[in-house]
């Protein structure tokens, strides 16, 4: 019995012992988004993530309130898209009107710049547009019709057309 090897086992409760699943309260670098259902060491989720308010852990009751608030998510997004798809109508059904002074030659002082196109917005179709999604796609330096992007956000764009005119 002296010569007799000691056989020391490891024993593990499956694959994923040392693993649990939290959902995340906020966005975290490098793990996932808010409400997002994530699996990670048992403790990183116990001692950092559930104590700093960044995580819950995902229990039945809490993965139920999880799919409620996706739920609601999902058809705030509905209504904002639809929202957003009148807005785009209305903007491109006719072109807009931009007022700008020449000189003889048909050539304007100046150019036109977002600020003119957000104020003909306003004016023309009762949307107020923040002047930092407009994109002018030419130099407007003379009288004739132009196109310029407008930048919605989430991949949500239009393109609008515009006239200058003669003031």
């Amino acid at each position: 019995m002296a010569n007799q090897k000691k056989v020391s086992r490891k024993v593990t409760l499956g694959k994923n012992a040392n693993n649990m699943q939290v959902i995340l309260i906020q966005d975290v670098n490098n793990l996932g988004g808010a409400h997002e259902l994530v699996t990670v060491k048992n403790g990183y989720g116990r001692n950092f993530l559930i104590p700093s308010k960044l995580a819950i852990e995902a229990s039945p009751s809490n993965l139920k309130q999880r799919e409620e608030k996706l739920k609601q998510q999902a058809k705030k997004e509905a209504k904002l898209l639809a929202e957003l798809n009148s807005v785009i109508a209305a903007l491109t059904s006719s072109p807009l009107k931009i007022g700008a002074k020449t000189g003889t030659t048909g050539k304007i002082f100046g150019s036109v710049t977002s600020v003119q196109i957000a104020r003909a917005i306003k004016e023309q179709k009762g949307y107020e547009i923040d002047r930092r999604r407009i994109t002018i796609l030419d130099e407007v330096k003379e009288l004739g019709t132009f196109k310029a992007k407008i930048d919605f956000g989430n991949g949500n764009e239009c393109e609008v057309e515009f006239e200058v005119i003669a003031e």
